[in-house]
């Protein structure tokens, strides 16, 4: 809705002209009595009477309307501007101003619409743009002036509200063949290390109590002389933590199609790889590691997905001069039993140590690399080349630190990019444990 000002209308500068040329003109003809200077003074006087005397009263009206509050990055995006005239007198035109966010991208930008009104009519102005980039956006105000009385008034600005519009990100393809280290739950697809109710053999054993007749294997029985069951494991699903490392930002978004950042490789990476998770019924959960430290409870299906995407457009970098201590991560909100995936960007050494901490407690943590290949941009000066060179082999170090702990360091590559590492965390998982003796 727009918001009505408090003086409707107010002269223009034409107004201001008409007024003081007629002024100047019959002050001088009453100083050198010319009759003919009256002359010209009467039309521009009667000219603006006669457009003055129905003049307006009511504010104009303007909105703006988005079809879908909600929409993806990179896709098209149809903005509405509608205009009305309360009033019984008509205007000249409207002039109408939309505002938007940096990432929305309006056909013509920033220009004015004009759009002419008669009484009790209302004028829509369909504009098409897309949606640049992931996060949550404004789309207004729209500001409209009206002009009336040929160009003598023009209303006050009429403002209206902005619109927020959420852009989902647009998920990289992720697909992941390997089975789950720990499957722990119920249900699901991924075959366990406990016997049950499943699909994958697991061998041949003797009958017993609540074993089921379709379950005999006759050829066994026939052989042993002794009734023998197909045993089983059972499908059970798994739980995904994903642990999303937001101290830093770095690099500069381009936006769909330009470069990525890595709050844009961890957002889009961790929609991808939870939109994966959950189409096969398992569970997952969202963990910030930041200053805000924030979390969403796992969960699965289709509303929890919609959640997590809710839940991405909040990511923000550490605005705060507060710093994040190690104390303030409470490994109690990761389950034992659940596959942790941390999106970091290793660039901070409070990470390397979570992320130690994490494998410490015994559970199957993989660190995916969002920085990658990104090329920050340096001054010139002749002594940061040498910088950049040496942090590098630092952060090389790093890597080879965490590997030595058994943190497997992948790069975001898309689809398969955690196929190998799933499979030797798999082999890990269901390989023999040693006993206490």
């Amino acid at each position: 809705m727009s918001e009505t000002p408090d003086r409707t209308w107010v002269p223009t500068k034409a107004m201001g002209r008409t007024v003081l040329l007629t002024g100047v003109l019959l002050i001088l003809a009453a100083l050198f009595g010319r009759i003919d200077l009256v002359i010209l003074a009467v039309p521009l006087a009667v000219g603006a009477g006669l457009a003055l005397a129905r003049r307006p009263t009511e504010a104009p009206l303007v909105e703006v309307a988005i079809d879908d509050p909600v929409a993806i990055e990179g896709t098209p995006l149809s903005v509405r501007l509608g205009s009305g005239n309360p009033d019984r007198v008509g205007y000249d035109l409207m002039l109408l101003r939309l505002s938007t966010g940096r990432w929305v991208r309006v056909r013509h930008g920033d220009r004015p619409y004009v759009s002419r009104t008669q009484p009790g009519e209302l004028v829509d102005v369909d504009l098409e743009g897309s949606l640049r980039r992931w996060g949550r956006h404004a789309v207004g105000p729209v500001t409209a002036h009206a002009v009336a009385c040929h160009g003598l008034l023009v209303s006050a600005p009429v403002r209206t509200a902005p619109l927020l519009l959420d852009g989902y990100p647009a998920t990289d393809p992720f697909a992941a063949d390997e089975a789950m280290p720990r499957a722990a739950g119920l249900v699901g697809i991924h075959r366990s290390r406990r016997p049950g109710e499943g699909g994958e053999l697991a061998g041949v054993r003797m009958f017993g109590p609540g074993d089921r007749l379709r379950r005999i294997d006759w050829r066994v029985s026939l052989r042993a002389r002794e009734l023998h069951v197909a045993a089983t494991l059972s499908d059970r699903d798994a739980e995904v933590v994903l642990l999303l490392d937001v101290l830093h930002e770095a690099g500069r978004s381009g936006g769909v199609g330009g470069a990525a950042s890595v709050f844009d490789t961890t957002v889009r990476a961790a929609a991808g790889i939870a939109e994966h998770y959950l189409s096969q019924g398992d569970r997952v959960g969202m963990l910030e590691y930041g200053f805000r430290a924030r979390r969403l409870r796992s969960g699965s299906g289709r509303r929890q997905y919609l959640t997590i995407l809710q839940w991405l457009l909040d990511i923000k970098a550490n605005e705060s001069a507060q710093e994040v201590g190690i104390g303030m991560f409470d490994l109690h909100l990761i389950p034992s039993h659940a596959l942790v995936i941390v999106l970091t960007p290793l660039v901070d050494p409070r990470t390397a140590e979570m992320l130690a901490r994490l494998v410490r407690s015994g559970r199957i943590v993989i660190a995916l690399d969002t920085l990658g290949s990104l090329k920050v941009p340096l001054p010139a000066t002749p002594w940061m080349e040498s910088a950049y060179r040496l942090w590098g082999l630092e952060r090389q170090n790093l890597l080879g630190q965490l590997g030595e702990h058994g943190v497997p360091v992948v790069t975001w590559a898309g689809a398969g990019s955690l196929d190998q590492v799933l499979r030797d965390a798999a082999r890990l998982a269901s390989g023999p444990r040693a006993g206490a003796r």
